[in-house]
């Protein structure tokens, strides 16, 4: 029984050492890196008003470590959380989206954000609101995204009415966004696109 007692002593300190089996603990990362990769590959589903995005497909970010934050959790302690909420993975977020040093970068950026009064504006570009909302999903060579979750911009051209009602409406996979862009802003994106498609 002893021996038994031990050897879960053993395999507690193990687990404890390794971060319990997520990757190890991450303690550094590239704030201004994490910044772009999440814009990139985690906008599309993550609201976080920071990064200007609306998605609403995995958990608002700002809501979920606001309250926590504003009760003294450390930005050290979200950082942990949301790496291993990366490294974890679960459907409907991708397996291995961002991996390494990457996954450290968006961790410590949505760290030292998330929840936070931001002093930006919303994005009011219509290029600015795709990259935001929807170039992690979506491949537009002319604003630079690569997404391939939704149909690639570039090879379907579609037209302005189109966008804005896929926009509006989502379908497909796609979530709606009336309610959570404005109006102004559906209409700039759905301009955007539509004169932006094949370039």
């Amino acid at each position: 029984m002893r021996r038994g007692g031990a050897l879960l002593a053993l395999l507690g300190a193990t687990l404890l050492v390794a971060g319990c089996g997520t990757g190890g603990i991450s303690k550094s990362g590239d704030a201004d890196q994490g910044k772009k990769l999440f814009v990139a590959k985690c906008a599309g589903c993550h609201t976080l008003a920071d990064a200007g995005s609306h998605g609403n497909q995995g958990p608002n970010l700002d809501d979920a470590f606001g309250p926590a934050r504003d009760q003294g959790m450390k930005a050290e302690t979200i950082q942990q959380v949301v790496r291993q909420q990366i490294e974890l993975a679960i459907p409907p977020m991708p397996d291995d989206l961002v991996t390494g040093s990457d996954a450290d970068a968006v961790a410590a950026y949505v760290a030292n954000v998330a929840g936070k009064a931001t002093s930006s504006k919303n994005a009011t570009s219509g290029k600015d609101i795709f990259v935001a909302n929807c170039g992690s999903c979506h491949t537009l060579k002319d604003a630079g995204t690569n997404g391939n979750v939704g149909p690639n911009l570039d090879s379907l051209k579609p037209d302005q009415t189109r966008v804005q009602n896929q926009v509006i409406h989502g379908g497909g996979g796609m979530p709606a966004f009336e309610g959570v862009l404005t109006a102004d802003q559906i209409t700039a994106v759905a301009k955007y696109v539509a004169s932006a498609v094949g370039k």
